[in-house]
């Protein structure tokens, strides 16, 4: 019996610390979503990021031009060039609000 509660309380510290940890540590997400186009560097200086033009992240004028809250939309939206084609998808379905406010974050410390 005493073995019993033992494995019940195993289990269900396992399963709540499972719960705790859904969220992606936020170099996870940058390297799974974003390096592809924006770089490792955040330079945009990918194949992709050239022909997207994307912006360099490590240039304090292009953070000094981009709010938090400007940077968890496109996160959360994607973005679209002036022609209405999809520049960058929405990942709001993929992330957390938490893993979204980390990727702002990270972004941020870019900046040179």
């Amino acid at each position: 019996m005493k073995n019993r509660h033992i494995l019940v309380i195993a289990g269900l510290t396992a399963l709540l610390g499972s719960a705790t940890l859904g969220a992606a540590p936020v170099t996870e997400n940058w390297e799974n979503l974003c390096q592809k186009c924006h770089g490792a560097d955040g330079k945009g200086q990918t194949k992709a990021g050239k022909k997207l033009k994307l912006k360099d992240y490590t240039d304090a004028k292009v953070q000094a031009e981009m709010t938090d809250a400007d940077m968890a939309k496109y996160i959360n939206e994607g973005a679209n060039d002036d022609a209405g084609k999809e520049k960058m998808k929405a990942f709001k379905a993929e992330l957390t609000p938490e893993e979204v406010t980390d990727l702002v974050a990270y972004i941020r410390k870019f900046k040179a």
